[in-house]
Order: structure tokens, then sequence, then C-alpha cells
């Protein structure tokens, strides 16, 4: 009899032990997980000290979706670092060229990696314009002319971040009257909304109390193979557009539009970047003239990494986008993520924009904000396979 009570204790003892070590074991699956393969996340914004400027804290956002797509943000230049997607093989990679400290985004020549550029994205001739009848005086900080917003445009000023909700961040910053030249104190928002259809929406704002041009956009460039390919030429883009803004030797606007069709600036039919770009000379780095069918949200351009199946679609309610196809990166830039060599043409920019100095061609449209009005656009990326 207490024989038989002592094997009954051992079996009960067993039994109890047996769901530990399924549990442990479980665990240990989990955490041996490939961490590159697909898994069900939950909704989330979180965010973390990334660095300080000064005695300022930078702070870095990082937004989940329910798919597990990743987009990390700082508040410095309300720049976008990560963007995280899955390839075909449903392997994690990301598709922004970036740096892997707050060093990198401070250092000289850091070429607006994913930043928001204002308060006029793209170049204003001779760093001059005239409104209103009187004429302001801008820094020229590109050949003569001025970019970017110039010396210290929005790409280099702390923002204001807040999350909101589960899968956006909205940043802030007011460009006080007289900042970079340009006239009013200007109130800017910019909302990143990350959806659990692995897009990335990018809804921008701006009021001012003094007539002002304005031109916002995000600079991040994208390389859809996730490094894997050192350039970007094997990409295939499709930009629906029919003419482009010709430019002279410092990328000014001539004030022509010449159409696409027959030269190397036609992708009204997606072809690889690299099959025409030696035949324009330093590279793409224009406007094109979109081909809307209104003012609202549209489908303006694709790109495709045929070896990793990743596809994104890029929609806007602006007139026109840049190509920019990464010309000036020379493989010198330091702090680089997993210390990747950024050689010439690795990243490539799509910026929805109004068209490159505006303020002095009448004929483009209007990029004049003026007090009770109110500065609007969205542009969405929307990252799929196939």
């Amino acid at each position: 009899m207490e024989k038989n009570h002592f094997f009954t204790q051992i079996f009960l003892t067993l039994m109890a032990v047996s769901p530990m070590i399924a549990c442990n074991d479980n665990a240990a699956e989990n955490n041996d997980a490939n961490p590159d393969s697909a898994s069900v996340a939950k909704a989330s914004v979180t965010q973390a000290e990334y660095g300080k400027i000064g005695d300022a804290i930078v702070t870095q956002y990082t937004i989940t979706n329910e798919k597990g797509m990743i987009v990390k943000l700082i508040n410095y230049g309300a720049t976008v670092t990560d963007i995280i997607t899955l390839d075909k093989n449903q392997s994690r990679g990301n598709v922004v060229l970036g740096f892997d400290s707050l060093a990198g985004y401070l250092q000289p020549g850091n070429p607006y990696f994913g930043s928001i550029v204002g308060r006029y994205g793209n170049r204003i001739a001779n760093g001059r314009f005239t409104l209103d009848g009187q004429t302001y005086t801008l820094a020229r900080n590109n050949n003569g002319q001025s970019l970017h917003g110039g010396i210290k445009g929005f790409d280099k000023v702390l923002w204001n971040g807040e999350p909101v909700g589960d899968n956006a961040v909205k940043f802030t910053y007011l460009s006080k009257d007289g900042e970079e030249g340009y006239p009013g104190n200007l109130n800017v928002s910019v909302t990143y909304t990350l959806t659990n259809d692995n897009e990335l929406k990018i809804e921008y704002s701006a009021t001012t109390d003094k007539a002002t041009p304005v031109n916002l956009t995000n600079h991040a460039y994208f390389n859809l193979s996730a490094g894997a390919d050192s350039t970007i030429l094997g990409h295939e883009l499709m930009l629906k557009a029919d003419s482009f803004t010709e430019v002279n030797n410092v990328l000014i606007p001539t004030g022509k539009n010449p159409p696409v069709a027959g030269t190397p600036m036609d992708f009204t039919t997606a072809k690889p970047i690299g099959r025409d770009i030696a035949q324009v000379p330093g590279g793409y780095d224009h406007n094109w003239v979109l081909r809307r069918d209104g003012n609202g949200l549209e489908l303006i351009a694709t790109l495709y990494h045929p070896g990793s199946g990743r596809y994104m679609e890029v929609f806007t309610t602006e007139p026109g986008v840049q190509f920019y196809s990464g010309n000036f990166l020379d493989g010198r830039l330091k702090h680089t993520r997993d210390g990747q060599k950024y050689v010439k043409h690795a990243g490539l920019c799509l910026e929805t924009q109004h068209f490159p100095d505006s303020p002095n061609h009448p004929h483009f449209p209007n990029t004049i904000l003026r007090p009770g009005e109110t500065y609007t656009q969205t542009t969405v990326y929307k990252f799929s396979t196939k």
C-alpha cells in the first residue's frame, strides 16, 4: 500500500512539473526564433531617449502596426530613421538609408536623410524672391542657390513630438518671422501615421501671420533591397507624369516643362532606373509634373525591387515629385547603419512637392501661404510584396 502511494506521488509530481517544462521550452523557442521572420504584433507607439543636443533631449519614437511593420522617428528634423518591412520571403529589412546614432544625423554633410525639409523644400534661385512688392534674401547654401530652407532649415531643428493613439506621432514647430530670411511666423505640424495596411501616411499643415512661400516634403532615401544591393539602379520605377521641369546647370528651373516622351525622363511605364541614367548629365534630380485627375490623394509612383519582391506605391495631393537618384552620395558618410558605405545611387528620393523656385515663376502652381489660409498636403508610402 505504501509502495503504491509512493508511485502515485511521483506520478502526480511529474504531471505538475511537465507543463512548466513545456512552458519553458516554448519561451526558449520564442527567444531563439528568427527575428527577421514575420509575427503578429500589437499596434503601439513607444519612445526612448536617442541622444542629446546640449541639454535638449532627442527622442526616438517607434511605431509598430499589427503586421509587424516598424517605423522609427526622431524629433530632430522630424526625421524618419527606419522603415522596416517584409520581403517576399517574410524576412524583415530596413528600406531607408540611415545612421546608427544621433552623431550621424548631426554630422556636416548629412544629405537630409529622412528629414522634413522647409520652409521651402528644393531650390530658390539666387536665394531671392519678391512678394507683395518686397524682396527677400535667403541663405545661399547650394551653388549660390537656397536649398531646402537654408543653412538651418527644418531638418536641423528640434521639433516637439507627441504620440497620437497607438499608431501615430505628431511633430510641431514654430518657424519665427525672419528665420533663414523668410517672412512670417509659421506654425507647422507634421503627423506620421502607420496603418495596418502597411501605409506610412504623412500629413502636413501650416498657418502664418504674414504671406510667405511654403513647400514641405520628406527627404527619405529608399533602397527596397534593405542593403542587399549597393545601389538602386536595378529598382523599377513608374512615375505618373507626362512632363518634367527643365533645369539649368545649377538645377534651377528654366520655366519650361517639356514632355518626357522619347527621352530618358520617361517613366510612364515602369523601367529600371539604371537603364537610361547615363544619358542624364549628373543623374536624375528633377521635378516631374504629375498627371493628376483632381486635387485629392492619388497614386503617382511605384517602385519595385525584383530581388526582394518589395513594392512601394506613392500617393499624394501634391502637383509634383522630385525624383533624386542619390547622385551626390560618395561613400564617405560616417556613423552609417551597420557600417554600410552609401555610395553613389545607394538610395533614391521621391519627394512630393510643389515645383522648385515657384516664387520666381508665377505660372507654376502657387506656393504662397497667406494669413487666414491653411497649407496642407498628404503623402502616403504603401509597402507590399509581389
